[in-house]
């Protein structure tokens, strides 16, 4: 397993012959960190955008680091983070970056036209944290409280 900088590449298994387990952080800001989800991953990349880290704040109003492209200002959107499972890091990068920008239902959109598997995490109308994922992605996926 090699990991630079959030994105990270599986091959084979671990010291305990099974599948590497894989920490997905809940996007919650400050200097702790919780995981929101486990994976079990082998012979796959994944990759997490978020704009739950990088952003800057005005006037009480939180502006994101992902650029819409269409409007050249930053994304304003309930995405919180998204992985994204691919077979190279390059791929899960480019489409995690891309489905942060765009929103959720354009990501699972995506996945269906890539046949991907993504995990998504947003602020519901209430910004009570949710989370959505592809079934084969939450086939790989344990509870963080049960480990």
């Amino acid at each position: 397993m090699i990991e630079i900088g959030g994105e990270l590449r599986t091959a084979g298994v671990n010291e305990q012959h099974e599948p590497w387990l894989i920490g997905i952080d809940k996007p919650i800001e400050g200097e702790g960190r919780a995981l929101q989800a486990i994976l079990k991953l082998s012979g796959k990349s994944l990759a997490t955008s978020g704009s739950y880290r990088k952003f800057i704040e005005r006037d009480g109003h939180k502006f994101s680091h992902a650029i819409n492209p269409q409007t050249g200002f930053p994304v304003e959107h309930p995405v919180l983070s998204v992985s994204v499972i691919a077979d190279n890091c390059t791929l899960a990068d480019a489409y995690a970056t891309a489905c942060l920008v765009q929103g959720l239902e354009w990501s699972f959109e995506l996945a269906r036209e890539k046949k991907l598997e993504v995990f998504c995490i947003y602020a519901d109308d209430n910004n009570k944290m949710q989370t959505q994922a592809t079934p084969g992605f939450e086939q790989l996926m344990q509870d963080p409280e049960k480990q």
